[in-house]
Formats: C-alpha cells, sequence, structure tokens
C-alpha cells in the first residue's frame, strides 16, 4: 500500500520546487549542438559521439518546413531579430539505428559495406518521426517553475529546448512556438540530477521507497540473450523504446525475434540493450555487428571501452528510497534502473519519468 509522504515535508518541497526555475538547471550547460537537415546520418551520428550527446536537434531555413509536432521555434540575430534558422525536429540514435535495421533482405557480405554507406549517406530529414521523441518538439520559457516542468517530463517528454534571452513573451511555461539568439538542451536526467543533488529538501519524501510511492512499473518487455542486435532494434522501434533487459532464455523458446512481456514473471536478468549503446561503433563495423546476439554486443561494447569485465545492469529492489534510485540512476548515467526480487530476477523497471512522476505525485 503506497505511503504517503507527512504534509509538511510536502508542502514545503512543493513551495521550494514552486520557487525554483529551469533557468536554474541551465546555467552551466554548454551551447546547443545541432545538426542541418541536409546533414548525412554519418554526420549526424558522428556529431552525437563527438559531442558525447544522447539526441541532436535538426535545423532547417526557415519557412521552409513545419516544425514537428506544428512547432515553429526559431534562432534569431539577437541584435537584429532576424531569422536564421529554424528547429524542425530533434533526432536520437534509435532514429538511425531504425533506419540501419529496417531493410529485412539478406546480402552478401561483400554488399554489406556498401548497403551501410548508402544508408548512412542519407540525409537526417529523411528519418525524423521514426520514433514517439521526434514527433514533437517543445521549448520551456526559463522561467518556468521546476515544479511545472516536472509535470510536463512526467508525461514521457524526455527533453526541451530553453530559449536564451527569448524574443517571445516572457511566459513562463512550455510552448511549441519561440524565438531566440541561442538555446540550450533541458533533458530529464537534468532534472534528476537537481532533485537528487537537492533531496535533503524533501527528505520526508525521497526516503519513502519507490514500491510506496507507485513509481515501480511492473510492464516490462524484454528480449532474450539469443536475439539478435537488429532483432532488438527493430523491437524497440515497434515499441518506441529506447531501451530492453536482457533475460536468460527458456529452452522451449523457439522465436527470440519479438518482445517478450514479462507482467508477471520473474526471468533472470543478464544484461541491457540500448540504442545510445551503439554510438562509438565505427561505422565499418556496424554492419558485422546486427547478426551478432545483444548480449554479446554489450560485452563487445565493454571491452572496447576498455573495460575488463562485462558491464552489469544497474538493478534495485522495489524497497529502495527514490533518494537511492536517483543516486543510482544519476552515477551511472543510465535513463532506468531495473527491478528485481532477493534471487535477482527481473519484476519491473523505475526509469526516469516514473521518478519524476512518483515525487511529483507525493508532492
Amino acid at each position: 500500500m503506497r505511503q504517503n509522504p507527512t504534509g509538511s515535508s510536502s508542502s514545503t518541497a512543493k513551495q521550494r520546487l514552486r520557487e525554483r526555475r529551469v533557468r536554474d538547471l541551465i546555467l552551466l550547460k554548454r551551447r546547443l549542438v545541432d545538426v542541418p537537415y541536409t546533414a548525412s546520418l554519418a554526420e549526424t551520428m558522428n556529431a552525437l559521439v563527438t559531442n558525447r550527446v544522447l539526441a541532436v536537434p535538426v535545423a532547417a531555413p526557415p519557412g521552409r518546413w513545419v516544425g514537428a509536432g506544428g512547432s515553429m521555434i526559431m534562432e534569431a540575430d539577437q541584435e537584429t531579430g532576424a531569422i536564421r534558422k529554424q528547429y524542425i525536429a530533434i533526432v536520437t540514435m534509435l532514429d538511425i539505428l531504425a533506419h540501419i535495421a529496417g531493410d529485412d533482405d539478406v546480402k552478401k557480405a561483400s554488399d554489406e559495406q556498401r548497403d551501410l554507406e548508402k544508408k548512412m549517406a542519407a540525409p537526417v530529414s529523411t528519418v525524423i518521426g521514426h520514433n514517439l521523441e521526434g514527433l514533437s518538439l517543445w521549448t520551456f520559457n526559463p522561467n518556468t517553475s521546476i515544479l511545472d516542468c516536472m509535470e510536463v517530463l512526467s508525461k514521457g517528454i524526455h527533453r526541451a529546448l530553453v530559449p536564451i534571452d527569448s524574443h517571445m513573451e516572457n511566459i513562463p511555461g512550455m510552448e511549441l512556438v519561440e524565438s531566440a539568439p541561442s538555446y540550450r538542451m533541458l533533458t530529464q536526467m537534468d532534472v534528476v540530477r537537481f532533485l537528487k543533488d537537492h533531496s535533503s529538501e524533501m527528505e520526508g519524501i525521497v526516503t519513502c521507497s519507490i514500491r510506496e510511492l507507485g513509481a515501480v512499473s511492473r510492464n516490462v518487455y524484454a528480449i532474450t540473450d539469443r536475439t539478435k542486435v537488429i532483432e532488438a532494434i527493430k523491437c524497440m522501434r515497434a515499441a518506441m523504446i529506447n531501451a530492453v533487459p536482457i533475460v536468460a532464455s527458456e529452452e522451449f523458446e523457439q522465436d527470440h525475434s519479438q518482445l517478450m512481456d514479462l507482467e508477471g514473471q520473474g526471468r533472470k536478468l543478464m544484461g541491457t540493450f540500448s540504442a545510445t549503446d551503439l554510438r562509438g561503433c565505427h561505422l565499418a563495423t556496424l554492419r558485422s555487428w546486427l547478426p551478432a546476439t545483444a548480449l554479446d554486443f554489450t560485452e563487445k561494447i565493454s571491452k572496447s571501452l576498455g573495460d575488463t569485465r562485462p558491464r552489469e545492469p544497474v538493478t534495485c529492489t522495489d524497497g529502495l528510497s527514490l533518494a537511492e534510485a536517483m543516486d543510482k540512476a544519476v552515477d551511472k548515467h543510465v535513463h532506468r534502473v531495473w527491478v528485481v526480487d532477493q534471487q535477482g530476477l527481473l519484476t519491473g523497471v523505475v526509469s526516469l519519468t516514473d521518478m519524476i512522476r512518483a515525487l511529483r505525485v507525493a508532492i
């Protein structure tokens, strides 16, 4: 049964989060990294890797495109107000991978490199909207309270642009129309990191367990240790999710190309397959890794990064406090923590969305 935090803790936390502003979260963030709509997927992938970011906005000449979700988000000259470019969408690594894995034809080894090069030469504009995140583009006014920001991010929006010195009306909230000389990217991780750093101000709430706060999602989709990388990518694209747990397969299972709904089941957790793991892949080897199993791939990634041991999935039990769950996510740089029972069997997940939502509801 869910435990309600004390009224005094809740009201105090709510007041403090209402007083804090989005601008407080972006003070030290670097200038926005974007790519032109004519950039190839190879160039876009390089931008993600070089800048160590998970997503990039796509920029186009003003007036030629309708932005994702009907947005009109412009970058304008600070002195004259003249529009320089329009941001039309946000593209992630999953968009690129879904494009690579989209061809079901079996090709000869000699054709694989040419096929990959052809796909990666396509303009980034061709993959816009391949997943749910690419269908919308939002901005937060810098004066938006952290509390209102949490309300939006708790609904599954992962990131939004924040204008610097906006030319539009200075009205707090989330907008589809904006004009500013520059922007910063605000992400769910930024908000969770802020909440972690200020957890002492919400002690009566964040010390409750993730189970008590209703932060654990029991509806988990997984792949098995025999699912191939290309199959995993197709599953993730179809389900519009960025990562899946890898669980031990059963002897009687024949089809490993589909997502498994683990609701009510406990399976041994063996790893995590995430689209962001592929950011560092050299294009020459990327295609050869697609037929490998996702589990083998995660082990290869660990070795390529200099790790002597395979990366362990980040886990917790549902008795862990929300503060400790946020610590795990931030310290390990992951967007979800897998929930396991005392035997280490997978029983659920708590994502950044879940953490933000649970805390927002509690206060």
